[in-house]
């Protein structure tokens, strides 16, 4: 299944600004996407669709392919679809790619096989999409809480439950943005009302452990991604 990758890294970002440029644990966030990528070995091209100059360096610099994404693709309205299609329609007029691989360049940990479990999937089942999820842990659903009724302050079930300890938690998971692998056609169907038409009908899963994948969209999230991938370069070395 041939396969190409689009890594979406947009200049702009309301929650932290250039988040896909900024350092960390030494290298600029969207570069440890791209060294992912390139060591997944189910990955036959690779491109970087950003609308930034200093990303398109950043990128060049990894030695990634780099195409432009258009400003209309790149506001705070743009949809990932829409941006990983211009760059495949743009990149891959004849078709010659399957499967479409889309990472988002402000996630700077992920599993390394991950990417390569989530083709393998989608080739080995036959079906339209697989993305990546984790487990949501104490954020579940059953443990959230309203505020209001008569007084206005009271604290209510946001779902009723009578769940205590969280081992007893019904499994529930969220999508983690490690990764999206999509059929070409499922890629390039759209269909007005309904935003996650790309995705195709037959959706599969792979799951990924608690804090496996770190998405960067505030100073915290960048405080914990450095930590891990600094833990993890010192444990490389005490082991080599």
């Amino acid at each position: 299944m041939p396969t190409l990758a689009v890594i979406l890294a947009r200049a702009g970002s309301q929650g932290l600004p250039s988040k896909n440029a900024l350092p960390c644990a030494g290298r600029p966030v969207l570069a440890w996407t791209i060294e992912h990528a390139q060591r997944s070995a189910s990955l036959d091209r690779l491109v970087v669709s950003t609308d930034g100059a200093e990303l398109k360096a950043i990128a060049a610099s990894c030695g990634a392919e780099v195409t432009h994404r258009p400003h209309a693709l790149a506001d705070d309205a743009a949809t990932v679809d829409a941006a990983a299609r211009h760059a495949v329609q743009r990149l891959d007029p004849d078709g010659d790619f399957d499967a479409v691989v889309i990472l988002y360049g402000n996630i700077p940990v992920r599993p390394a096989d991950l990417t390569d479990r989530a083709v393998a999937k989608l080739r080995d089942t036959g079906c339209d999409s697989v993305q990546s999820v984790g487990p949501v842990g104490k954020h579940h659903p059953y443990w959230m809480k309203e505020v209001g009724g008569d007084t206005g302050d009271a604290l209510l079930q946001h779902i009723p439950n009578r769940v205590y300890r969280r081992q007893d938690l019904p499994p529930l998971y969220e999508l983690d943005g490690g990764v999206i692998a999509v059929t070409r056609e499922s890629l390039l169907n759209t269909e007005a009302g309904e935003p996650h038409a790309f995705l195709g009908i037959d959706r599969r899963a792979i799951v990924t452990g608690h804090g496996e994948v770190v998405d960067i969209d505030e100073e915290l999230d960048l405080i914990v991604a450095e930590a891990i991938l600094t833990r993890r370069a010192n444990q490389q070395r005490a082991a080599g």
